[in-house]
């Protein structure tokens, strides 16, 4: 779901489905427990968003998730992780085999995350903006005791805005320079990238969070890329001014997120580099997994404590 301009610069399509799952039900699909399952893979950002909101909140009884392998081909995520290949729920190899229930036409990528009426086994959405933010806001009914305010309604407001920003110059801004079609906007994708991070490197320098003093939904946002420079971003994707072990901010505060419950369990570097390395066959032709980085340093102190902050405000951490 995405495209290179004639002037070389990468462009995503963000026109997803925009079928939403709510409370009230009012787009035909009403909060249900056990009625849907999320598909995921622990390789793509945006799906792993999904999956710590889902963990942070306790979400697990009430809706399923399941595992698309690291790699895929041109058709689709697939569930080679699985028995015999396929979703023991959905009863499916390919996660286009739900998108086609939804739309037997299916103009477009067959992405993750996606949420999935089990029932008909057609795709309900797969906005993965809009999904989390449901997470927090229409599942209420269904949040585990002690389950932390990721979308705070008095910080809403300033969450988007930096959320968006983040989205724009950071989460895509790193294809944006991968997947540059020419030096030149190559050059300027790369000026842009780091001129955010260094935005919030500033921002994060005197306090804890993103907004507010606790975790937000601008947090899950940002982390999933920084989980994901060093192995991937810096070399693959040609962002190599600093890896994010030479931010001392960032690198700190990453960290720190990664040594939270539901942040650093969800993350497996190994599918992480598999799908990057494997998958861009433009980017990389041999298709060879580097060994690096050295990942022991994600668990170091990170000394952000000092800055204050209650990470779960007045909730608790998932078990």
């Amino acid at each position: 779901m995405a495209y290179v301009s004639p002037q070389g610069e990468f462009n995503r399509d963000t026109n997803y489905i925009p079928t939403r799952v709510t409370a009230d039900g009012r787009d035909g699909f009403p909060v249900e427990p056990g009625r849907y399952r999320l598909i995921v893979a622990r390789a793509c950002p945006w799906a792993n968003r999904a999956i710590i909101v889902r963990r942070l909140l306790g979400l697990e009884d009430a809706l399923s998730i399941g595992y698309c392998g690291p790699t895929h081909d041109a058709r689709s995520w697939t569930f080679d992780l699985d028995p015999g290949g396929v979703d023991p729920v959905l009863g499916i190899p390919r996660l286009q085999d739900a998108y086609f229930r939804r739309d037997p036409k299916y103009p477009k990528g067959i992405t993750v995350p996606a949420i999935v009426d089990v029932p008909t086994g057609a795709v309900v959405t797969n906005d993965f903006a809009q999904m989390t933010l449901d997470f927090s806001t229409e599942w209420t009914d269904y949040h585990r005791a002690g389950a932390p305010q990721l979308y705070p309604e008095p910080l809403r407001a300033e969450i988007d805005e930096v959320a968006r920003r983040i989205y724009t110059e950071i989460n895509n801004g790193v294809y944006r320079c991968g997947f540059a079609g020419s030096q030149e906007s190559y050059e300027a994708a790369y000026d842009r990238l780091f001129a955010a991070l260094d935005w919030v490197s500033e921002r994060l320098s005197a306090q804890r969070y993103l907004v507010g003093d606790t975790i937000t939904e601008a947090d899950v946002r940002l982390f999933t890329t920084l989980a994901r420079f060093d192995p991937v971003y810096h070399g693959h994707f040609k962002c190599n001014r600093s890896k994010l072990s030479e931010m001392p901010v960032l690198w700190a505060y990453a960290r720190d997120l990664f040594q939270t419950p539901g942040f650093g369990d969800t993350v497996d570097f190994d599918q992480i580099k598999a799908h990057y390395y494997i998958v861009h066959k433009d980017i990389n032709p041999t298709q060879f997994v580097p060994k690096g980085p050295e990942l022991s340093g994600w668990t170091t102190p990170h000394g952000r404590e000092a800055l204050g902050g209650r990470p779960f405000g007045d909730g608790t951490p998932p078990e």
